[in-house]
């Protein structure tokens, strides 16, 4: 696997960039424990233009980001790791099937397409959630419901932040993609392709 390129890393750096600035607007709360944005968008649209690597740099560079400018909620140095510096870099799993996305955006099949960026943000979103349920029941396992597992509370809250999360972020990036495929199309910088379109 190549080493990324410049500008693949400045890309990753404006989309985490971003994806902060997305996550400050207000979200779906449905409680302290479930809240619910579109915020990996930016992440995943790297994700489907770049491929793994620079998306897992910028979801790292997201959580980071996330910790530096004060907006993390953090217990312990573990639980910072696992829930900002580990769980954010997952979203980038959603970039294993980038040529998947690829190629069906090459052969000009919308449905494929759709299928297989749904496929991806549900990936992404699952790998994400799934070091947030591990942190919420070992290091919020207090927020639980009495009488309630913290197992199943954690799995609970962050499995309907996931679905919630990715069923928004999925209506975001069809609707997005549909109306500008060149976002997520690979080889043309989206500044120069917008140029060569007026």
């Amino acid at each position: 696997m190549k080493s990324l390129s410049l500008v693949v890393m400045i890309e990753a750096a404006l989309m985490a960039a971003f994806a902060l600035i997305l996550d400050l607007l207000p979200s779906i709360d449905f409680s302290p424990s479930i809240s619910i944005s579109f915020s990996m968008v930016p992440i995943f649209i790297l994700a489907f233009r770049r491929g793994f690597k620079a998306s897992l740099l910028a979801g790292f560079v997201w959580g980071v980001l996330q910790v530096a400018l004060g907006n993390a909620w953090i217990v312990t140095p573990v639980q910072m790791i696992i829930e900002y510096f580990i769980a954010f870099a997952f979203i980038g799993f959603a970039g294993l099937l980038v040529n998947r996305i690829q190629q069906s955006l090459r052969s000009g099949n919308k449905s494929k397409l759709y299928a297989w960026i749904i496929t991806a943000t549900v990936v992404g979103s699952a790998a994400r959630y799934f070091w947030h349920f591990i942190a919420g029941f070992i290091f919020f396992r207090e927020y639980a419901p009495e009488g309630m597992s913290p197992v199943l509370f954690s799995l609970f809250a962050n499995g309907v932040t996931m679905l919630g999360s990715a069923l928004l972020c999925t209506i975001v990036l069809v609707l997005l993609i549909a109306t500008a495929p060149r976002l997520i199309k690979q080889g043309v910088p989206v500044a120069e392709d917008q140029r060569k379109a007026s």
